[in-house]
């Protein structure tokens, strides 16, 4: 029997305990950190890239985004190493350099840090030329496409990241009896003055398939609007969607599926067309059953970095002025005052520092039976609820 989440979209405000059962348990986020660089370098990942690709996917856990951490580490990361899908000692290379923009061939290295590494190459050239864009082919999955949106931030600019899901389809155009594109993720993060930075991150889809399984595995209903099934009627058994009983809308649901579905070509212009990485929509779709198809294998990313100060001043106080503004936007109920994307997200990251990340008993288990394998030590449960 599934129940509805009452966390389907987000976590818990940050301040809210989790849980206090056997079933949870913290962990301080340098431990995770250090625990996921080590399993990265068992793989044969350098100290560097594994530290980028550990901070990408522990970022995951560290603001809320649950499905898009640790959980993925034995089902998503580490079998595209033990598949060869993964290449650990690849090396990146430039196929194209025009000085504001660059085209990068990953060469199937790893999507976690490959994502880090060209959001910093997009904010050195922005420093000098005011903007700063680099198209990527070749790669894998970069987990939390906010993550790497943020690392502008750090240099006082804005971040746009766009990724494909390479040939794996996995959503239907509108009126379609084909999957054709993927839930082709975005995500914009900017500065915010004095306050959290904004972040949005999302994919194009009613949800991303991590929060699909996710919601199976722990026994949640998904609401309506998320899955339907062939007979065009709503679907909220989460299951349902890797059976083959249930197909992925796209975000807006039924009133608003074309604005959803544009975003995800817009998407798929920018990261597969523009990088020459692998097509989901494509005639070789055709050939399917109208379910999920193909693998995300050469996934294409579109990394940009907007410096505002190169162009004006006072970029920052504008900033600072519209984000307060929104904060200080009188609620329609007390209790749930207006926030913007990343605010919540940037609150949990700070009291999980503070006070440990929070895992599912399940996930924590698996961790220790990860370390085990490997002969690593596994990350220490903190003696605090």
């Amino acid at each position: 029997m599934t129940t509805t989440s009452p966390s389907w979209h987000a976590s818990p405000a940050p301040g809210t305990a989790p849980p206090t059962d056997a079933r949870h348990v913290r962990v301080a986020y340098t431990d995770l950190l250090d625990f996921t660089v080590a399993v990265f370098r068992r793989r044969g990942l350098p100290s560097a890239r594994a530290d980028a690709g550990a901070r990408a996917l522990c970022y995951g856990d560290l603001t809320g985004m649950t499905s898009h951490g640790l959980t993925n580490l034995t089902r998503l990361y580490l079998p595209l190493f033990e598949d060869g899908r993964v290449d650990p000692g690849a090396e990146p290379r430039p196929a194209a350099d025009r000085g504001a923009s660059v085209l990068l061939d990953a060469r199937r290295a790893l999507g976690l840090w490959v994502g880090e590494a060209a959001m910093d190459l997009a904010v050195e050239r922005a420093a000098t030329f005011g903007i700063g864009m680099v198209a990527v082919r070749g790669a894998t999955h970069f987990g939390c496409a906010g993550h790497h949106a943020l690392r502008a931030v750090q240099h006082a600019m804005i971040g746009l990241v766009a990724s494909n899901c390479g040939r794996q389809r996995i959503a239907r155009p509108p009126g379609g009896a084909v999957a054709m594109l993927g839930t082709n993720p975005l995500s914009i993060a900017a500065p915010a003055g004095p306050h959290p930075p904004f972040v949005l991150d999302m994919s194009t889809t009613a949800a991303p398939t991590g929060r699909i399984r996710q919601a199976a595995r722990e026994g949640w209903t998904v609401p309506a609007g998320v899955l339907r099934g062939d007979d065009g009627a709503p679907v909220t058994d989460p299951a349902a969607f890797d059976e083959g009983r249930a197909h992925l809308m796209w975000l807006g649901g039924e009133a608003g599926q074309h604005k959803g579905f544009g975003l995800g070509i817009a998407v798929e212009v920018l990261a597969a067309v523009v990088s020459g990485a692998g097509l989901g929509a494509h005639p070789d779709a055709f050939a399917g059953d109208g379910g999920p198809s193909g693998r995300d294998d050469d996934i294409g990313f579109f990394t940009a970095a907007i410096a505002p100060d190169a162009l004006r001043a006072g970029a920052a106080d504008d900033a600072g002025t519209l984000f307060g503004a929104l904060l200080g936007c009188p609620p329609a109920d007390l209790a749930d005052p207006v926030r913007y994307p990343g605010w919540h997200e940037h609150q949990r990251a700070q009291e999980r520092l503070r006070n440990g990340v929070p895992l599912a008993g399940d996930l924590y288990r698996e961790l220790c039976e990860t370390a085990s394998r490997l002969a690593l030590p596994a990350p220490a449960a903190l003696d605090r609820p």
